[in-house]
């Protein structure tokens, strides 16, 4: 199965960057990301994969965009010589477990998106952040920017754990610390990556215990979170 999943990507890679074939690099991570990607397309999430010809100064490796109804899962390692920098902390047997959970992160976002709850909050939690922003309107918006940004990620954040739980329990841990000590890196406290308020309620994998899905079995750990991260403003 995971080989046909693998033949499909490449032709939309390779048709999305206007080149022949993958790099080595681009091969390798998405071979480590072919479980959740063929997992995506039993739930019929609607994602396109692209393939950036040429990075740019500031893209991350693997992000998720959205054009209309459809997901983008875009790569940009081409050019972009510190693509694999955010795994050399990991064990080498490990790398694509880490690659594995990033890309379930992505799908997560997609997943939100398809939905129709982007930026939507659970039901039975009050936004005690609603009225806390400061008058001026450009600060404002931005620290709601940032707030919105750092919710998505902490339910992301949970999927990519939650994943990782039910699909390779025995690298849990591993994974989990790798992924905290991301978040605890964050150049700006309280940014839009700094989801430390929910990588903290998942010390133990247990949590998600419940769930038909990874993004079912995050419900109460965000919801948690979120208030977590609301009691610290």
């Amino acid at each position: 199965m995971f080989k046909s999943m693998f033949a499909a990507i490449v032709c939309l890679c390779a048709h999305g960057a206007g080149a022949a074939t993958l790099t080595a690099q681009e091969t390798r991570w998405l071979q480590a990301a072919a479980p959740v990607l063929a997992y995506s397309q039993e739930l019929k999430l609607p994602i396109d994969i692209v393939v950036q010809p040429a990075a740019g100064p500031n893209d991350v490796p693997i992000a998720m965009g959205f054009d209309g109804q459809r997901c983008k899962l875009v790569l940009s390692m081409r050019g972009n010589d510190d693509a694999d920098a955010i795994l050399a902390d990991a064990a080498p047997e490990q790398r694509a477990t880490m690659i594995e959970a990033m890309v379930a992160h992505e799908v997560g976002h997609c997943w939100r998106y398809a939905h129709g709850v982007w930026h939507a909050l659970p039901a039975g939690f009050i936004d005690g952040a609603a009225g806390s922003a400061p008058e001026e309107a450009r600060l404002a918006a931005l620290i709601r920017e940032m707030r919105e940004m750092r919710r998505e990620e902490g339910f992301s954040d949970l999927v990519a754990l939650a994943w990782t739980a039910r699909r390779h329990p025995r690298h849990y841990q591993a994974v989990r610390d790798w992924l905290a000590g991301l978040r605890q890196a964050q150049p700006v406290p309280r940014g839009g990556h700094d989801t430390l308020a929910w990588v903290a309620l998942a010390a133990d994998p247990a949590v998600f215990a419940l769930g038909a899905t990874p993004f079912d079995a995050v419900d109460g750990v965000w919801l948690a979170g979120l208030r977590r991260d609301d009691a610290d403003l």
